[in-house]
């Protein structure tokens, strides 16, 4: 009989089986990628353009480009670009961010054909009609306003200008003097400078047919691609060093902080998903304040009750990474809850963690590894982290046998190596 009293057994994993992307290069300088998975018939479609605001003139550049592509062409205006979309039952996504301009359709298999002429001309005819971009200053500057007024808004964005730059693409976003520069013309000029006849990468995951793979080649080899991608400029990063800052706003009634650093290695060279430790500080982090039961959760929430919740967690991107703390507080436990987080990283710093604790964490991030990868678009999305980050499947068989075999002593070492006190920001706003 089952004794309903006692845990089950848990197994440990040995190895996530990743369904892999297959890759080709068109004729025309188009890379495609597709990974067919999935028992419905969904599909996703990404066109993936180096035009991110690393590459922009001026602030704002990128991001509004990216958001008017949608808002008329030289044959339909933003609200039959919408209709035509809806009636298939679609939704039609544009983004932007520091590496790249995205542009990305969800449908469903038999529907896709009927929309990629849509998107060719959404990507190679939009006018960027100056009312409907009115229209979006207007509500990106009423936006703005609105995050101006929370302490998280205020303090995440005042940490990554300080750890990065403020003019870094890291660091930097879009303020309101920002944007009334914005123009009609500057827009089409970096279109036609980041993305018309640029090369660019396209991600089609889902329940992927013979037919619908030959229709996506035959509509990719329409673009008429003629330029190298744009050469991405050397920036000035900030120097590493200790800041604190104080952010006041005497009205709110709580604050919140914003604690952590750039990584980089010992000889200064910055942290990425290529860097041997990187698996080992996955760990390290969600030891720390990666997940429910961590050790800033148990200090700060259930024993100190200064918070609903505390996480840390780990930015890596393309070219750098970071650490960082974030929780909201009332103002009268600001320095407390500061104390206790500099207390939960001086003891990873000095004590070994238990096996018990080790053993625990570890079956939780791979367990939570292998939930990851069973949809056809989250299998879209990790192929699409190793490669535009330069790296290959194994990354995930490392991903597996690199946290399994991580040691306290490794964790240890790597504490006193990467949560150096003395070289982390702090930015809190609300008060102290």
């Amino acid at each position: 009989m089952l004794d309903r009293t006692q845990a089950p057994d848990f197994q440990s994993i040995k190895k996530v089986a990743v369904t892999q992307a297959h890759s080709k290069e068109l004729k025309n300088g188009v890379k495609l990628h597709w990974l067919n998975a999935g028992e419905q018939p969904a599909i996703r479609l990404e066109y993936i353009f180096a035009a991110g605001s690393w590459y922009e003139p001026s602030r704002g550049t990128s991001y509004f480009t990216a958001k008017m592509l949608n808002e008329g062409t030289h044959h339909r205006s933003s609200g039959e670009i919408s209709e035509y979309i809806d009636q298939f039952g679609s939704f039609l996504e544009l983004s932007q961010n520091a590496e790249r301009i995205i542009l990305t359709i969800y449908t469903i298999t038999k529907h896709l054909p009927k929309l990629l002429p849509l998107v060719h001309e959404l990507l190679t005819e939009s006018i960027f009609p100056e009312k409907e971009l009115d229209n979006l200053k207007t509500i990106t500057l009423q936006n703005l306003q609105v995050n101006l007024q929370k302490t998280s808004f205020l303090a995440q964005h005042r940490f990554r200008e300080l750890i990065f730059g403020e003019n870094h693409p890291y660091g930097k976003y879009i303020k309101d003097i920002d944007i009334a520069p914005v123009t009609k013309d500057l827009l089409v000029q970096y279109h036609q400078q980041a993305i018309l006849q640029r090369p660019f990468d396209a991600v089609l995951s889902g329940q992927i047919t013979d037919e619908t793979l030959l229709a996506v080649e035959q509509h990719l080899s329409q673009f008429d691609v003629q330029k190298t991608q744009l050469t991405k400029p050397v920036l000035p990063v900030a120097e590493v060093s200790k800041h604190t800052e104080l952010i006041e706003r005497p009205e709110s009634v709580q604050s919140t902080i914003r604690f952590g650093k750039r990584l980089l290695h010992t000889n200064g060279s910055p942290f990425t998903r290529r860097s041997t430790d990187y698996f080992s500080l996955v760990l390290l982090n969600e030891i720390l304040g990666g997940y429910f039961g961590s050790r800033l959760m148990k200090n700060i929430r259930e024993d100190k009750g200064f918070t609903y919740g505390i996480h840390s967690s780990l930015g890596i991107f393309r070219q750098e990474g970071f650490i960082v703390i974030g929780t909201d507080v009332k103002k009268e436990f600001t320095n407390q809850t500061l104390e206790e987080i500099r207390k939960e990283i001086t003891l990873l710093q000095t004590e070994p963690i238990p096996e018990d604790e080790l053993e625990t964490v570890k079956n939780y991030i791979l367990g939570a590894f292998a939930g990851s990868v069973t949809t056809p678009f989250s299998l879209a999305d990790h192929f699409k982290t190793i490669y535009f980050e330069g790296i290959g499947y194994d990354f995930y068989d490392k991903y597996v046998s690199e946290i399994s075999q991580t040691t306290s002593e490794t964790l240890l070492s790597l504490a006193q190596q990467y949560l150096n006190l003395d070289t982390f920001t702090e930015v809190v706003a609300g008060g102290k």
